[in-house]
């Protein structure tokens, strides 16, 4: 495999393009002086030049057949946006700090996923570096940023963007990313790239003028295919599997989110997660610190994180999609408009005790029977979450679930989280409530493209019988009120739910029980059709902790067999000390007590009890 783009070597520079049916290639040398020079064929279908006294900062394009030159389809970083020239990057000058770094196991992360253009009002790298000693304190230990390579103007969520090895400029390019790797290490905590696999946008995207990097024979939502098993597909496979092992090698990132892996068409012998999956298996042993790649599927399929050996994609997690669904509808009855095929607590339950809740039953918004069962996949391989981008930013006003529930239901969702056998993962600003709104946003340059994506988004919300039409995403404003309000978090309400994840967190964290991610250990007893007592029970069997759940407004009371040990209550969402309007400096934290054999929950709420 030869490495596509510009890589630097003491004072020379070596330019690679893959262009297979192309007879001929420019270098088009932008700066530091200006020259056109013939690139030479160099096997594969590859064309590749050495160039002395060009280094760091040097702008180029390449011009295929003597034609209009374009931007690398490898560049690392494109300072003038995504019809601008590249631009090489030395990643050997910048100096890491991070060497006592040694990752964190899968089963260690609390994940956090965030979008750097509406994390600070900078909007950069560099400033949520100052906020990382805050997450920290929280408990928070990943933060997953949505996408961050280049994409058109300065305002988008990431997903059309076109140069898959760059990094945005106006979030600081590929330096700014490096400082953030390296002072979220600095701090404990992992970061996580979301990236995208299965499609480029449409804006900057010059492609198709290199090489046959998209094929018609398969179809995705946003346009023709990535060419996986196609005609010169070894070219594009290589291109795309490199991505995972330039972020782990050169940015020492901690893994990947993968956007929508079910729209990767591959009908070939070695499936492409395979050949990812490979080249990771090598990356690892060279470097010794994990790396995870953690999957978006949509099919319900247990093969997504088995092992190639074992006829699988070899992912290390998978986004668990029915756990938030069947929780959503459960805490808010509009949710069934929504989810037509959730609404029931036997449902969360299986979310909660498989995993999949869809494993082989009929469907009624697939028309058609999905998915298969999940029972012997450890929960550590599921990630769930109550809110992500997608959850929000497709609802008309981008409300966030704090704007749909009430407080007390608030809390109880993230302890469903916090307690249930899987990796957590926050929405931005979740850890304290936040109710600012999150919308879809663009700043694309192409009058046509603005009008088809505005009109695109009116339509889709039209489908979903929304009573009003979407924020225009072209418009600064839609962006602007998006940003968190940070300095909320320690003001009143947002205060108290804040303090009461960091506990929850904490809990996670030290209890035996809730570090045991074997479901063999975990029950789920329903009391009536809104309330059940989740049992969670520690890998040497000697701690149990029962989290007894009410998901209505009326009282629920459970009474256990006297036959089991008596029970001591360690957390209570309905005590004074978390109610939404107390002074939190007012109120006292009390000691784990005995509760005898009955607890009653007046109104939605959880208590979790123990016992050894």
């Amino acid at each position: 495999m030869k490495k596509a783009g510009a890589f630097v070597h003491a004072d020379q520079t070596t330019f690679t393009v893959w262009a297979p049916e192309k007879q001929s290639m420019k270098l088009h040398l932008i700066s530091p002086q200006q020259q056109e020079l013939d690139m030479q064929p160099d096997g594969d279908g590859y064309f590749t030049l050495t160039v002395s006294n060009v280094g760091d900062g040097a702008k180029y394009l390449l011009a295929p057949e003597n034609g209009q030159a374009y931007p690398d389809p490898a560049s690392h970083c494109q300072p003038e946006g995504v019809h601008g020239p590249s631009q090489v990057i030395d990643h050997a000058s910048y100096h890491w700090t991070d060497v006592s770094w040694k990752g964190l196991a899968l089963s260690e992360l609390v994940l956090y996923e965030l979008h750097v253009g509406t994390f600070t009002p900078e909007g950069t790298f560099d400033a949520i570096i100052p906020r990382l000693d805050q997450l920290a304190e929280t408990g928070i230990n990943t933060i997953e940023l949505m996408p961050v390579i280049e994409f058109p103007g300065n305002r988008n969520w990431g997903y059309d963007g076109v140069y898959p090895y760059s990094v945005h400029h106006s979030y600081g390019g590929p330096e700014g990313l490096k400082r953030l790797v390296d002072a979220a290490h600095a701090r404990g905590i992992a970061v996580i790239l979301d990236v995208v696999f299965n499609h480029l946008g449409p804006e900057g995207n010059y492609f198709a003028e290199f090489g046959p990097y998209f094929t018609d024979t398969y179809n995705t939502p946003w346009g023709r295919a990535i060419n996986m098993d196609g005609e010169w597909s070894d070219g594009v496979r290589d291109y795309f599997s490199g991505i995972a092992l330039h972020w782990y090698e050169l940015y020492h990132v901690d893994g990947l989110r993968v956007d929508a892996i079910h729209t990767i068409y591959d009908n070939g012998a070695v499936h492409f997660w395979e050949l990812v999956y490979e080249k990771l298996k090598t990356a690892r042993q060279k470097n010794g610190h994990p790396f995870h790649v953690i999957a978006e599927s949509d099919l319900n399929s247990p093969r997504v994180v088995k092992s190639p050996e074992y006829g699988g994609y070899g992912f290390t997690a998978q986004w668990l999609d029915d756990f938030h669904h069947a929780l959503y509808v459960l805490l808010d009855e509009k949710g069934r408009e929504r989810y037509v095929d959730f609404g029931r607590l036997e449902q969360f339950g299986k979310a909660i005790t498989d995993g999949f809740v869809h494993s082989g039953e009929y469907v009624k918004f697939r028309k058609r029977t999905h998915g298969a069962p999940s029972v012997g996949i450890p929960g550590d391989q599921f990630v769930v979450f109550n809110q992500n981008h997608d959850q929000v930013g497709n609802r008309v006003g981008g409300e966030r679930l704090s704007v749909l529930i009430d407080f007390e239901k608030q809390k109880v969702a993230t302890a469903a989280m916090l307690l249930a056998p899987y990796l957590p993962m926050f929405f931005m600003g979740e850890e304290y409530g936040e109710d600012n709104p999150f919308f879809y946003f663009v700043s694309h340059t192409e009058e046509e493209l603005i009008e088809k994506v505005v009109e695109g988004r009116k339509k889709e919300f039209e489908s979903y019988q929304w009573d009003r039409d979407p924020l225009n995403p072209q418009e600064t404003e839609t962006f602007e009120k998006s940003k968190l309000q940070w300095e909320k978090r320690d003001e009143g309400k947002y205060r108290i739910m804040l303090e009461w994840n960091k506990t929850l967190i904490s809990l996670r964290k030290k209890n035996p029980a809730l570090c045991n991610f074997n479901k063999n250990d975990v029950r789920f007893n329903m009391l009536n059709d809104r309330a059940f007592v989740l049992f969670r029970r520690s890998a040497d069997q000697k701690t149990e902790l029962a989290c007894v759940f009410n998901l209505s407004d009326e009282t629920i009371v459970w009474t256990f067999p006297h036959a089991q040990p008596q029970w001591s209550l360690l957390l209570d969402s309905t005590d004074e000390m978390w109610s939404e309007n107390v002074q939190l400096n007012n109120a006292s934290r009390k000691d784990p007590v005995n509760v005898g054999y009955k607890i009653s929950v007046h109104g939605a709420g959880v208590k979790v009890l123990y016992h050894h």
